[in-house]
């Protein structure tokens, strides 16, 4: 097991050098000159004279990969470069917004991991039955809706119409329920699918039939027997998705006003603000390896056949 773990970290190391290469990428490529961009915030226009001396101090004037490597050397250190807008740290400012992007991740996986479970769990135990037909037309709704479009609904309704919850801002946590709730929509049906499917499959074997010939209740049998074998592949599927609502919060958190890392990255497209940018593709690329490492660890602990695989390599 331990040679399983080590051959999986050195895996991730190709995987960390291109998320950092497409991040430097991200900027190097990008349209404009960095250092006039830095020096033309507020609608200045910098002379020649200036523009190259900014070159020679953001270390422009080297070669590509020389560059590259400077900023990788960096980023080791936790400097991710400096904001051309707000003329701050690029780490300082993703530091100070990674927690509310954090807590809304928080609050949406644990209604992804409740719902999907209860959802998945009553539309097996219920087959081919109403309650089954109906979760499953309202997973359809939920893997077809839009999020920016089912965030203003609910802004509309609950907002404006009935005034139970606040629209935006960053508050207590009536003001993360609405984000939560839109970020949380898609991962959950995925969940409630895989776990009804994941639950027949194991309903169907021969210890669950066994154990529903002695007499067993088949909630009890659903709950007691057959989830605890279907829930590894449900658990490693809402891991993955957690890396993907820390990088997917953009359009929610900028529907509901929230001060995250995924508004501080639609600001910097908007003010070109590329070691913002690049900040952010570092920081979400990372972390979400670093979910997919845990997932896997989880993985490992939870299933026997991923253990047995681990002990043969």
């Amino acid at each position: 097991m331990g040679r399983y773990l080590l051959q999986k970290l050195l895996s991730l190391v190709p995987v960390l050098l291109g998320i950092s290469l497409a991040a430097f990428v991200l900027g190097a490529v990008s349209l404009g000159n960095p250092a006039e961009l830095a020096l033309s915030q507020g609608g200045y226009t910098p002379t020649r004279e200036q523009v190259a001396a900014m070159e020679r101090q953001l270390g422009l004037d080297a070669s590509y990969p020389v560059q590259y490597l400077r900023w990788v050397g960096r980023a080791l250190r936790g400097d991710l470069g400096e904001s051309y807008s707000s003329r701050r740290p690029v780490a300082q400012e993703l530091g100070r917004r990674l927690p509310v992007t954090l807590k809304l991740a928080a609050g949406a996986m644990a209604l992804a991991c409740g719902g999907g479970l209860l959802l998945g769990c009553l539309s097996a135990l219920f087959r081919g039955r109403w309650p089954d037909h109906l979760i499953r037309a309202v997973v359809n709704v939920q893997l077809s809706v839009p999020g920016f479009w089912l965030a203003l609904l609910l802004i509309l309704l609950f907002a404006e119409t009935l005034q139970w919850l606040p629209t935006s801002g960053n508050g207590g946590m009536r003001h993360m329920i609405l984000p939560a709730v839109v970020l949380s929509t898609a991962s959950m049906a995925t969940a409630a699918r895989l776990t009804r499917s994941a639950l027949l499959a194991e309903l169907g074997k021969q210890y669950c039939t066994a154990a529903a010939a002695r007499g067993i209740r088949r909630w009890r049998l659903v709950v007691r027997n057959a989830l605890p074998n279907a829930a590894a592949p449900v658990l490693a599927l809402l891991g993955n998705s957690l890396g993907g609502m820390l990088g997917g919060s953009v359009i929610v958190e900028s529907v509901f006003a929230l001060p995250g890392i995924g508004s501080y990255a639609l600001e910097a497209i908007g003010n070109r603000d590329y070691p913002a940018l690049q900040g952010y593709v570092l920081l979400t690329g990372v972390t979400y390896v670093g979910i997919t490492v845990l997932v896997d660890l989880a993985s490992l602990l939870l299933d026997p056949k991923v253990r047995l695989e681990g002990r043969r390599l």
